[in-house]
């Protein structure tokens, strides 16, 4: 069964019920979202969310906890080496969202791996080890799944021979997993028309189990613009065609997929999308 969703909200008096509902709208069967505003580390108190009658609702229309995803908040920067109290501040963040996710019961959260910020990638990459081998132990019950980024200005996680790395040299790994984005590996280079050759050496190198999740997302750019701007499904770059093939892949069909594309005049795109994708048939018009 496709498993397939978006980003969606959680704010107001609703909290995580109106996750749920916003994620129904859209008739999906899964959802990705944030424990607050992902620019900032305001929080609400975890009796606030409406958890248990989340839960319900999910269990009423079939949402699976275990396919839920958590997005962790932007401002964390594992990689970066220049300032001592941005690390500290990355580290103790995620420490405190992952007790958040087990709270919630959500079994896996998304992290940016970082950005070395002119330190260079050899340095960012062990500053990443570092940090998730403070904040991962053997009790850790959350997933953290790094996701594959763009290589726009001085991430690091935009190829797999970094994440490789990461995963390699963190103590705890069955921590471990990633995240695939569609968009950001356009973006890093990647031909996606071949994918199979992708998952392939992805296999060798990571394991194809540690993929947990995967954001799907069109592009605006040329392959390896390394410029990571997200466009609705089937009007960049990747293409109709070669999305549905990855979202459709067989290696990769237990994986719950997410919609991250933009937003039109206001509105989500993202019903139309899943429609689109469910169809496997592009309809024109959303532009």
């Amino acid at each position: 069964m496709l498993k397939i969703g978006s980003h969606v909200g959680m704010s107001g008096k609703e909290m995580m019920v109106g996750s749920v509902k916003e994620a129904l709208s859209y008739e999906a069967n899964t959802f990705m979202f944030y424990t607050g505003a992902p620019q900032n580390t305001r929080r609400k108190k975890i009796e606030e969310l409406r958890i248990d009658e989340a839960k319900a609702l999910m269990e009423q229309h079939g949402i699976a906890i275990e396919d839920v995803l958590v997005h962790a908040p932007y401002i964390i920067n594992l990689a970066n080496t220049i300032k001592p109290e941005t690390f500290e501040l990355a580290v103790d963040f995620l420490r405190q969202e992952i007790e958040r996710v087990e709270a919630i019961g959500v079994k896996m959260v998304v992290l940016h791996p970082g950005s070395h910020v002119k330190a260079g990638e050899e340095a960012g990459l062990n500053q990443i080890v570092k940090g998730l081998n403070m904040v991962l132990n053997e009790d850790t019950k959350v997933i953290v799944a790094l996701e594959t980024m763009s290589g726009k200005g001085s991430e690091l996680g935009y190829t797999t021979d970094q994440l490789k790395y990461m995963i390699d040299h963190v103590e705890h790994n069955d921590k471990l997993g990633v995240c695939l984005d569609t968009c950001h590996l356009h973006d890093a280079g990647y031909d996606l028309t071949q994918f199979d050759a992708y998952l392939d050496e992805f296999d060798e190198k990571i394991g194809i189990h540690r993929i947990k999740a995967m954001h799907i997302n069109d592009s605006k750019n040329e392959r390896g613009a390394k410029k990571d701007r997200h466009e609705n499904i089937g009007y960049g770059h990747i293409g109709f065609d070669t999305l549905c093939s990855i979202i459709y892949n067989e290696r990769l069909c237990h994986v719950p997929k997410f919609l991250e594309t933009p937003y039109h005049e206001e509105k989500a795109p993202y019903k139309r999308e899943i429609a689109m994708i469910r169809n496997k048939l592009f309809e024109p018009g959303l532009k």
